[in-house]
Formats: structure tokens, sequence, C-alpha cells
């Protein structure tokens, strides 16, 4: 077993998407390491009042708190700045949103689809590392702003592609349409999470602006 054992703590994998995070779990858990999971950012931080993990993996894009707001609740806090954090993200791959993630107090940033011997190489590098404090690196408003900025441009493209996408349908032939139909519906869905969570943003923008 390369893993930490039971008593120097866990780590804790916060993903949406069932078959991922059991695909984590289950290669975390067969390394000897300790794994908690979350389905979302709220449920993450319930999990770290309970138990401080030794290391966070998380996705960006979750319902009711995304990754982005994780990380920002994690080092605002002094008691969880010097948690480890890696995001792992299919979407938000440019590297404006890398400078951002990072700006927030990310500690590394991988890009999905997972290749594990990195992925392994970092949490063992991570784990044996020694905690450092990630101080937050912008204002509250700062934060906000950056955020909203990623998810209208994540939008935004997002909305180009299903439109490219819904001509393109009226072109193929019927036997390649139920595939092309399916990535168009988790298309739709992630466009529908992001407008989501920008009416949640802007609402918390608001809040705070009265405050």
């Amino acid at each position: 077993m390369e893993g930490m054992n039971m008593e120097s703590g866990y780590i804790l994998i916060v993903e949406d998407v069932p078959d991922i995070l059991r695909l984590l779990e289950e290669t975390l858990k067969f390394k000897g390491y300790r794994a908690v999971t979350a389905f979302n950012g709220q449920e993450a931080l319930e999990k770290i009042q309970q138990e401080h993990p030794a290391l966070i993996i998380t996705d960006i894009m979750m319902p009711k708190l995304d990754g982005f707001g994780l990380v920002h609740r994690l080092r605002i806090n002094p008691e969880t700045r010097e948690i480890p954090v890696i995001f792992l993200t299919a979407t938000y791959v440019a590297l404006e949103d890398k400078a951002f993630a990072l700006n927030i107090g990310a500690t590394r940033f991988i890009e999905k689809p997972v290749n594990f011997d990195q992925f392994l190489g970092t949490i063992r590098e991570l784990l044996a590392a020694e905690p450092q404090v990630h101080e937050p690196q912008m204002s509250e408003a700062e934060f906000y702003e950056g955020y909203r900025q990623r998810l209208e441009k994540k939008l935004q493209q997002k909305n180009t592609q299903i439109a490219r996408d819904e001509r393109l349908l009226q072109t193929i032939s019927d036997g390649e349409k139920p595939t092309f139909q399916n990535s168009l519906l988790m298309a739709k869905n992630e466009r529908d999470e992001l407008q989501k969570l920008l009416v949640e943003l802007q609402n918390r923008i608001a809040n705070t602006t009265k405050s």
C-alpha cells in the first residue's frame, strides 16, 4: 500500500457525475488511500467541517456550490487555508481559467479525461509536501467579478456549440443521430447548469453590494 494510513487523514473527492466519482474513489482506495465522496461543494463543506481532509480533489462545474466557490470558501477561512486542492475539469481549460483557479487558491489543475499516472503522482507529491498557507489573492468583489466573467464566457461558448450542433443534426444520417442527440442533450444540460450558476452568482453579488 502506497497511500496514507487511516490515522493520517483522508482524501475528499467532490464530483457530481456518479460514474466519474466512483472511478476516482475506487482508484484511490485500490492504491490504499482513505477516500470520502461528496456530490457538490455544499456537501463537501459539511464533510470538511466534520473532519478536515489531507487533500481535496474537486470538479469545477457542479450544482449548489461549484469548485471555484468551494476553494474560495476554503481560502477565506484560516482553518482550511492549508488544505491542498486539485481541480479536475473538462470545461475550464483555457489559460485564463487556470490563472483564475490558481489565484483563488487551487493547488494543482488537471484536465479531464484524467491521466491516472499524472493524477496519482500529483497526489503523492502534495501529500508528501509541507503544508502551505494559501492566503486569499483577491478581494470578495474581485473573486465574484472574475467568477462572473468565467461563467458568462463558458455560457457563450456552450450556446455557440449547441447552435452549431443543432444545425449539424439536420444533415447527418438517421444511424448517427442517437449518439449526436445524446451529446447535444449533455451540452444543453451543461448550458442550463451554467445559467443557473450565473443567476445564483448575480443574486449573491447583488446581496453583497447591498450589505
